[in-house]
């Protein structure tokens, strides 16, 4: 598969799957992520192996613009996120993906003429610490053998949850906050509410590095039983004070989803 397939194409090569979702196959999975499995995708769902999302929000270059999106994440592949950007008026159109481990971004203005384009190897890097990172939108993943779970409960009743993997020939640390309970109601959940990770990237211009990443999970909705954020802010220097003042860059609302 090259890196110039389009959206339909990495779609169509997901490889559906008959698996289905089931909380007894849990029980050796520390309380946390059992919590958050449970809550994120509804017994007896298919085991996806992509996602189709459609989305708008604002990013920020320089200034906040509007932008309108479409993605697929299949995860044997990688994913493509296709935006059209307006910045005074005019739309900047574009993409980032990265397939097969091959990373790529491209913009143009009008759609004619280049904005941005930028591959090799610190590009490719650091589109796979995206694909890690989104791999919420796609929590069948997580439900693979190959994934590390372990977790510490706080005394702020949320749960601090860690999960180990491999994709696209790099390891991911993602670090989440999952809700515990609901003091009033004493209800235990699983909702997520942060996460986080180190993303290979050069949010200053210096030199490449990892640098923490990560957003907050203001709301979620279900689509074809799967529970998944739908309201998120995202950034560099998640953790710190920086990421308010210079890191946070990404503002989207998950407007559907749809998944094979």
């Amino acid at each position: 598969m090259t890196k110039s397939i389009s959206l339909n194409t990495l779609w169509e090569s997901a490889t559906p799957t008959e698996l289905v979702f089931n909380s007894d196959k849990l029980s050796h999975l520390p309380e946390a992520a059992k919590r958050y499995l449970e809550h994120t995708i509804a017994p007896g769902t298919k085991l996806a192996s992509a996602v189709r999302l459609k989305m708008h929000g604002e990013i920020k270059l320089k200034k906040w613009i509007p932008f309108k999106a479409e993605q697929v994440i299949c995860w044997e592949h990688g994913f493509i996120w296709s935006a059209t950007a307006w910045m005074n008026g005019l739309p900047i159109v574009g993409s980032d993906r990265v397939i097969d481990g091959v990373g790529a971004m491209q913009w143009k203005l009008l759609g004619l003429f280049p904005v941005m384009t930028a591959s090799g190897a610190d590009i490719t890097r650091s589109a796979i610490g995206r694909l890690q990172s989104e791999s919420v939108c796609l929590p069948s993943v997580f439900c693979g053998d190959d994934v590390l779970w372990t977790s510490t409960e706080s005394a702020d009743l949320d749960s601090n949850l860690h999960s180990s993997f491999v994709v696209q020939g790099e390891k991911a640390e993602l670090d989440f906050t999952i809700e515990s309970a609901k003091p009033r109601l004493r209800q235990r959940t699983g909702c997520l509410k942060t996460f986080k990770l180190p993303r290979w990237g050069n949010p200053d211009g210096a030199e490449f590095r990892y640098v923490d990443f990560g957003g907050t999970l203001e709301e979620d909705r279900t689509f074809c039983g799967y529970t998944i954020p739908t309201r998120l802010r995202i950034g560099w220097y998640f953790g710190t004070e920086r990421f308010e003042s210079e890191g946070e860059f990404f503002r989207a609302t998950i407007d559907d989803a749809i998944y094979r």
